[in-house]
């Protein structure tokens, strides 16, 4: 796959970036807490004030972080030994009034370098084939993507590929794949530059690796739901509804590798009288997939229509947005989820389905937490009921007991009591006296079959009849981690 630049010229672009410190955490020490956080939002005044000396890395600084013009003599200078006319040529930067201004944006992201289009400017809409740079829904998907090493990967729809860092870092062998001959030249100028090689493949979602198969795959796909309208390659599949979401779940056996995982970002619609669980789990209806999808957000159709409009810096349309709303109308649409999807092509008979609701803030790398909530997964999955009240289990370090109460003539009386999970997925559970005491009494010294039969005793209740009660109950609290096996 072409480069945006020669391979002399990026080993020549990667002297200059390394030799000005032009890196995050150069960057970082060059302007201090402050400065850098404002930055981070887009108010430069302090970073402004801070490069005025006019070296390599203020100068690199102003031009590609702050947007500035800088005079040529200067861009010269920051970029040696890349000549400019090479840089020019390659688009990189541009000729204007005073000097010269970024044509890209070259963002320095952890260790790395990544190159794409310049972010949406106002009043300036993106073009049609425009190539996002290192975003929210990227940071998203890379922290919460499970870092097992693997032999191959595959990350759908690359962009400029930052995933593809990410899954350098512990695969063998990366695949690389987008629609658009302009993302793949911007993620081989980005492979080049980091000293990394990718196999890059154009074409549409899974044409490109036709009956391969992967250890990973993670995908950022183009899913904004709509009528099926493609006018950003970035963000539009050109299939209706959440259809392109489906369509790569539905190929998840043929995709992955025995004990293989899928992870994408997904958004999906919520239909007047169907639970929107129920309609991710049925993308996956036959596969044989163990899957766990969390949702993370919930829009209504016109916040929706208005974000995405607004993302491409696209001109005000009201026929356009009305369409765009008539569609969700018809289709009987009252609201649009945003989540994670994960999958794992498993050998169980009976794979474990979950989808659920996870608003709250979570322990970071969210990675983390999904290769835990399938280990426990796992866990509960390869044991019989006796094997499961055979075992000893133990609450989670830091499980926290809160409740809520109201003052009657008697004193405060106990309306609700919640569990709370510090750290992790952070659960807040509500529990009625029984689980209480179920969870109080998991110290793991005893077996569950003894605990239940203690609990039988102080509730007058029949062993095995609790014990029926209880371990469904069991179940979901290892899931979510509230309480552990020894």
């Amino acid at each position: 796959m072409q480069t945006l630049l020669d391979t002399a010229d990026i080993d020549h672009l990667r002297t200059a970036l390394t030799g000005a410190g032009f890196t995050a955490s150069g960057i970082a020490d060059r302007l201090g807490p402050q400065a850098s956080a404002d930055a981070g939002r887009s108010d430069f005044r302090a970073a402004l004030r801070i490069t005025g000396s006019g070296d390599p890395l203020d100068t690199l600084i102003r031009l590609f972080i702050c947007g500035q013009t800088e005079p040529e003599a200067a861009v010269a200078a920051a970029l040696a030994p890349l000549p400019v006319a090479a840089a020019r040529a390659a688009g990189l930067v541009v000729l204007a009034d005073g000097g010269l201004a970024a044509g890209v944006d070259l963002e320095p992201y952890g260790d790395w370098w990544v190159l794409s289009d310049l972010p949406a400017q106002p009043g300036r809409q993106l073009p049609a084939d425009h190539v996002l740079g290192v975003g929210g829904a990227s940071t998203t998907l890379a922290g919460a993507t499970v870092r097992t090493p693997v032999g191959t990967a595959l990350d759908l729809g690359t962009g400029c590929g930052v995933q593809a860092l990410h899954l350098s870092t512990h695969a063998r062998a990366v695949t690389a794949t987008d629609l658009s001959p302009r993302a793949l030249r911007f993620a081989a100028t980005t492979a080049a530059l980091n000293g990394m090689s990718w196999e890059l493949l154009q074409g549409d979602m899974l044409a490109p690796v036709a009956d391969r198969r992967f250890d990973l795959v993670v995908s950022n796909p183009p899913f904004v739901v709509g009528p099926g309208l493609a006018t950003h390659v970035y963000r539009d599949s050109g299939r209706a509804g959440d259809d392109v979401c489906a369509e790569l779940a539905g190929a998840a056996p043929t995709l992955l590798n025995e004990g293989g995982t899928l992870q994408f970002l997904a958004n999906w619609v919520h239909v007047k009288g169907e639970d929107w669980e129920d309609r991710v789990a049925s993308w996956f209806a036959g596969t044989g997939m163990d899957l766990w999808a969390i949702q993370r957000e919930v829009s209504d159709p016109l916040d929706y229509v208005r974000l995405w409009l607004a993302d491409a810096s696209e001109k005000h349309d009201a026929l356009r947005a009305a369409e765009w709303l008539d569609w969700f109308a018809a289709h009987g649409v009252e609201a649009i989820g945003f989540g994670l999807v994960t999958a794992r092509h498993s050998d169980k008979a009976d794979p474990s389905v979950v989808c659920e609701d996870l608003r709250q803030q979570v322990q970071p790398p969210l990675g983390d937490r999904v290769t835990e909530w399938f280990s426990r997964r796992d866990w509960l999955d390869a044991r019989n009921r006796d094997q499961l009240l055979s075992a000893r289990y133990r609450r989670v370090d830091g499980l926290q007991l809160r409740q809520e109460a109201t003052m009657g003539d008697d004193g405060w009386i106990v309306d609700r009591q919640l569990l709370a999970m510090p750290e992790g997925l952070r659960w807040v559970e509500e529990i009625d006296p029984l689980i209480l005491a179920l969870v109080s009494g998991s110290n793991g010294d005893l077996p569950l079959h003894d605990q239940i039969a203690l609990l039988a005793t102080a509730h007058e209740a029949p062993t095995e009849a609790l014990a029926d009660a209880l371990l469904p109950v069991l179940d979901h609290l290892v899931e979510r981690g509230l309480l552990l096996p020894t």
